[in-house]
């Protein structure tokens, strides 16, 4: 093999991911629905949404970082199937150029993407419930981008920004929906919009909306959603919005249990319940604050005792009593913090999701769309990995972004720039897990290249 053909790569690692990803020719199915109307010189628009994609995955928080970490390491170029790179500030023009018609042509490339891989899609109704979780997180952008407004995000008093709408397949952490709003939007003019889009990705019926779990904040607690959740046939967890009522509601409970996780709030069953659309039981939830006296919060739920206690990952006790049923109901309502908001934070830190603003509301959208792909391509590789070293299960973004994707080694492809061998630091104390997750899946697959060490 000539020395033109074998270059070092500081993601060889992220070069096999490549392999695997046009194994499963997901960027066909991208080319197949998204058409950017754009001169071709050298590179097609496509190509250059795929360089952007690349950059995504290799850690790259700015399109500028496109350059340094994609054009200067062919080996990962072509594992993805580019023969070169185009240059940062053409990949921005291209997406600049976006219209909402090709955001729309990208959301369904993406939807098809995750009907055909996505083990959410796949869920067994029959057997178990589905869970969906839905938020929304600020975006922080510069004063002149479209939709970018003055809004509320956390700890940052005056920011401007935009909002982004997340619904997550939580027991399999994939993202089913991202959607981008202007910065004033919020959940309680949201959340119907979300849970549509995801009826939509999942085709979803009545009977699957009957066997689905929507968790909500309190953001997405209001009468009106509420009793649309319920009659739409779904189970509900969520918070009450009105305050006042929680504190009315409060007042019915006859017996406050402490938390014992917690050792400082309380919790008990409301007596008096608001009337919604269909049965619900209400648990009070009750902090102290400074000043001695007591904050009041109120969930709503549809499910049963055996669903509620699955749901909080407790077993299921002959004949429970009301106690850990009461407490199943709190901590399924606090797992919200391992599901949709871990999945957010991950974006966030593992793909830099925020660090790349456009001032077309389009452009933005765009970049939102490949973060999604990004985010789910990189937990189906995990899972892959996990199921021969399962220490791997546990990975968020963050750590197979910076760590399992930033495998170096050597890159070998001929001449017609087919890869041939990718060969990894075997001191890297992730190599080893690495190549036995892909060896077994490979086998004697003619478009995989040998995976080894050296």
């Amino acid at each position: 093999m000539a020395d033109y053909n074998k270059r070092h790569s500081r993601r060889a690692s992220l070069a096999a991911v490549g392999i695997q990803m046009r194994r499963w020719r997901i960027w066909e199915t991208v080319r197949k629905h998204v058409h950017i109307k754009q001169k071709v010189i050298r590179h097609t628009p496509l190509d250059k949404l795929l360089d952007a994609f690349i950059n995504i995955l290799a850690g790259g928080r700015g399109l500028v970082e496109t350059n340094k970490n994609v054009r200067a390491d062919p080996g990962l170029q072509r594992a993805f199937g580019r023969e070169r790179c185009a240059e940062q500030s053409t990949i921005s023009d291209t997406i600049n150029a976006s219209t909402e018609e090709n955001v729309e042509q990208m959301r369904q490339a993406v939807t098809e993407v995750y009907r055909t891989y996505g083990q959410g899609y796949d869920h067994p109704y029959q057997a178990h419930l589905q869970l969906l979780d839905v938020d929304m997180t600020g975006m922080p952008a510069g004063r002149t981008g479209e939709g970018v407004e003055k809004g509320f995000f956390s700890g940052k008093r005056n920011r401007r920004g935009r909002q982004l709408g997340r619904v997550v397949a939580t027991q399999y952490n994939e993202v089913v929906v991202d959607r981008l709003y202007r910065g004033k939007r919020q959940m309680e003019r949201s959340l119907q919009e979300l849970v549509i889009a995801a009826e939509d990705v999942l085709e979803m019926d009545e009977f699957r909306r009957k066997r689905t779990i929507i968790r909500v904040d309190g953001g997405g607690g209001r009468d009106a959603d509420v009793n649309w959740l319920l009659d739409r046939g779904y189970h509900v967890v969520v918070k009450n919005k009105n305050w006042k009522r929680a504190n009315k509601l409060a007042a019915s409970v006859k017996e406050w249990h402490l938390d014992p996780k917690t050792g400082d709030r309380e919790v008990g069953w409301v007596e008096e319940p608001h009337v919604y659309a269909n049965p619900t039981r209400q648990l009070a939830i009750r902090t102290p604050k400074k000043d001695g006296s007591w904050l009041y919060w109120v969930l709503v739920s549809s499910l049963s005792d055996e669903e509620l206690l699955c749901l909080a990952d407790q077993s299921m006790r002959e004949g429970p009593t009301s106690t850990p049923v009461l407490f199943a109901m709190l901590y399924a309502y606090d797992l919200r913090s391992g599901g949709v908001e871990t999945s957010i934070k991950g974006s966030k830190q593992g793909l830099g999701l925020t660090k790349r603003n456009k001032k077309r509301f389009a452009a933005q959208e765009m970049l939102v769309l490949l973060a999604q792909l990004a985010y789910n391509l990189t937990i189906w590789v995990r899972n892959l990995l996990a199921d021969q070293s399962p220490k791997l299960r546990g990975y968020g973004l963050l750590r197979m972004v910076r760590d399992v994707f930033q495998i170096d080694g050597c890159v070998h492809w001929d001449a017609k720039g087919r890869i041939l061998a990718i060969m990894l630091n075997k001191y890297d104390p992730f190599t080893e897990c690495f190549i036995t997750g892909l060896e077994s899946l490979w086998g004697l697959d003619e478009m995989c290249p040998n995976l080894g060490q050296n």
